[in-house]
């Protein structure tokens, strides 16, 4: 039963990261809001470690460090494909590919989800579907480009579950740390070497000028990437005490999230077959708690 708290609580934390992801890309560049985002979760980690308990080796740097490589690719191709839109339409896509990895590979390695998890997985498959689903005549549509980053983003997702699942039992929260700090240098340092080419591009033009929402869009990126942190170290926590099938779907429903701060902030109307999303995931985690 606690698999599924961590799994829920992960998905609704990353449902609020992906927003406030989402609408600092669009303030500022996916890049820098990938690279704010993961220095404001490795300040919190910090603040952290020390009440934690963590056991160094070389198994968990690297681990770490393999996981901040696919989270840069991650997130990053998450946030440029938000910014792009329509958020309902793509989060969801991420997030059934976020799942449908890490199942595979658990289902793969012999995890045994009993009859009641068996029915529970494709119920909330449907329920992600659901719940970015927009049924409204003439309603945004994703182009190929969006969709195609969707994927890739969903799919390195998911591959960073299982990196986890992967790491040593005893490392703590050393593999996320790793993550934090080598996402961090991957992102400024693509960054800035981007930002020295469009420099020399304009060969001595006037920089153009801030967006007075530029600021806020560095505000942003720091409230995602620490509630980004946050979902992964319940993440890495479910990983460790339960089955990697159940924490990667429990976690896939994060649009839920999404949706919900989307209606609640931008007053977006939530649909009646987005409420039966999220009666369904509601559902399959039932079926979960019952199956465990």
């Amino acid at each position: 039963m606690f698999t599924v708290f961590l799994g829920l609580s992960s998905a609704l934390t990353f449902g609020a990261a992906d927003f406030f992801g989402g609408i600092a890309a669009k303030r500022i560049s996916p890049i820098l809001a990938t690279a704010v985002g993961a220095v404001a979760g490795l300040a919190a980690l910090l603040l952290i470690f020390p009440f934690v308990s963590n056991v160094w080796s070389t198994e968990a740097v690297l681990y770490g460090a393999i996981a901040g490589v696919n989270s840069a690719v991650a997130i990053g191709l998450l946030y440029a494909c938000l910014a792009i839109g329509p958020m309902s339409i793509l989060s969801p896509v991420t997030a059934v590919m976020s799942a449908i990895v890490p199942v595979t590979v658990g289902l793969l390695r012999g995890e045994s989800l009993g009859a009641f998890g068996f029915v529970a997985i494709p119920i909330a498959l449907i329920a992600v579907v659901l719940v970015g689903f927009v049924p409204e005549k003439g309603a945004v549509r994703p182009s190929a480009k969006a969709l195609l980053m969707a994927v890739g983003a969903g799919s390195a997702i998911g591959l960073f579950f299982v990196i986890l699942d992967a790491a040593p039992d005893d490392s703590g929260i050393i593999p996320v740390v790793g993550n934090r700090v080598v996402n961090a240098l991957l992102m400024f340092t693509l960054f800035f070497v981007l930002a020295a080419l469009a420099k020399r591009k304009r060969a001595g033009a006037p920089a153009p000028a801030r967006s007075p929402l530029w600021r806020r869009g560095l505000y942003f990126a720091m409230i995602g990437g620490t509630l980004d942190v946050i979902a992964n170290m319940a993440i890495i926590t479910g990983v460790r005490i339960g089955d990697l099938s159940v924490i990667a779907v429990l976690t896939a429903l994060y649009p839920a999230g999404t949706v919900l701060l989307a209606a609640i902030v931008l007053r977006e109307r939530i649909a009646p077959v987005q409420y039966l999303g999220i009666a369904l995931g509601i559902i399959a985690s039932v079926l979960l708690v019952v199956g465990g």
